[in-house]
């Protein structure tokens, strides 16, 4: 009789765990079914860019970073949430980067269908510093332009890139 219930014990443990594993493929197909393209489902609007004037820093000296300002307005029909941004701000012929900054974009609670996100601005922690009035700075020769990159993605997707700006030679303030 004992060789009988240990034969049973095994079963049990094998249907909880076929319940388990069934449990989990389920959560797994309806994680897969919310994943999304966020590049294919949210477009830039209102872009700004520009070189903030990031104050006075060591040494009385100006400082201007590269700067982007935009929106996203989610162009599916149906709500997008949790997308994640990445601005990469690099100098113009160059490849290495200079700057990024990275945020969320789209919030867990979502982003209904033809709706627009709250603007964003996006700067680069790197930037320019002289003695020279700001608005000179931008004039002076040796002043070399920037570009940034723009890199969306949802959840463990590989980041995926949504558009590229030059950076404008103006000052902006926010």
């Amino acid at each position: 009789m004992t060789d009988l219930r240990r034969s049973r014990l095994p079963r049990a443990r094998g249907r909880s765990l076929g319940l388990v594993l069934a449990m989990a493929a389920l959560a797994a197909a309806g994680a897969c079914r919310n994943a999304i393209d966020p590049v294919a489902s949210l477009e830039p609007v209102d872009v700004v860019t520009g070189w903030f004037d990031a104050g006075i820093v060591e040494g009385g000296k100006n400082k201007l970073v590269p700067s982007v300002s935009l929106k996203l307005r989610n162009k599916t029909g149906e709500s997008v949430r949790s997308i994640q941004i990445n601005a990469i701000f690099r100098r113009v012929g160059e490849t290495e980067m200079w700057g990024e900054h990275f945020g969320w974009a789209v919030p867990r609670e979502g982003l209904a269908p033809g709706e627009v996100t709250k603007e964003m601005v996006l700067q680069s922690a790197l930037g320019y510093t002289s003695d020279t009035p700001r608005l000179l700075m931008l004039q002076n020769s040796q002043f070399v332009d920037a570009k940034v990159e723009l890199f969306l993605k949802q959840g463990s997707q590989v980041w995926a890139k949504l558009a590229e700006y030059p950076i404008q030679r103006q000052l902006l303030t926010r």
